[in-house]
């Protein structure tokens, strides 16, 4: 059995779900190194154009890093004006690779929007005629059939009928990848850990943040 690493119970003990509908992880993986980057520097990096989203998910895996002895740094604290969603070119060819060695970067914890959609949901309640009476109990005429059968009260509704609503949302859906690179190690086995997973109706930045942390920190134990 694999030890759980510092690395990851600090990001499994992040934040309760709260204003977030939910959070599901699909898929998760973890090499066997994974307890070698303990004592890397790691630079948080979240991919979004939307710079709340981008701060709140960058912010909360930091907090929890160095809380359990991890350094780490949010890469829009430390590179202000760096874009993380910069089309690769020959231009910028190597300019984050220059970024990390420069500030002595050797590990990076990635999270990256793979997919966005809009669910147009229906839900219909009532519609039906609620059994026994008002009192929230059946009566006893209802324990033999032959009673109820012929009694007055199974001839007729008692009146709490149940109205059918129709309710219609539309729900937003977000599907977030992280993982996590230890950069001392060779090209082809830098990816120590990875989660897929999906964020369903998020109320803020925030919310989804702290609830998706905790996701993706247990999917790893």
């Amino acid at each position: 059995m694999k030890k759980i690493t510092p690395i990851l119970c600090c990001l499994m003990a992040v934040m309760t779900l709260q204003h977030c509908s939910s959070v599901k992880v699909l898929d998760s993986w973890k090499s066997d190194s994974v307890s070698d980057v303990k004592n890397r520097n790691f630079l948080v990096v979240a991919r979004s154009s939307n710079t709340q989203a981008r701060l709140a998910f960058e912010n909360e895996i930091v907090k929890q890093m160095t809380s359990n002895g991890y350094k780490a740094t949010a890469s829009y604290a430390k590179f202000g004006d760096m874009n993380p969603n910069e089309e690769p070119s020959e231009s910028n060819k190597g300019k984050i690779k220059k970024l990390l060695d420069a500030e002595g970067f050797d590990g990076v914890v990635l999270t990256v929007m793979k997919d966005y959609q809009e669910e147009t949901r229906v839900q219909r309640e009532g519609g039906y005629y609620e059994g026994g009476n008002y009192y929230g109990y059946y009566p006893r005429y209802y324990g033999g059939f032959y009673t109820y059968y012929r009694h007055p009260m199974s001839m007729r509704t008692l009146g709490n009928y149940v109205p059918e609503t129709i309710t219609t949302t539309t729900s937003k859906v977000y599907i977030l990848e992280t993982t996590i690179y230890d950069l001392k190690a060779k090209d082809d086995n830098q990816l120590v850990a990875i989660v897929t997973s999906q964020i369903d109706n998020p109320a803020s930045a925030s919310a989804a943040a702290s609830a998706y942390v905790k996701k993706v920190a247990a999917s790893l134990k």
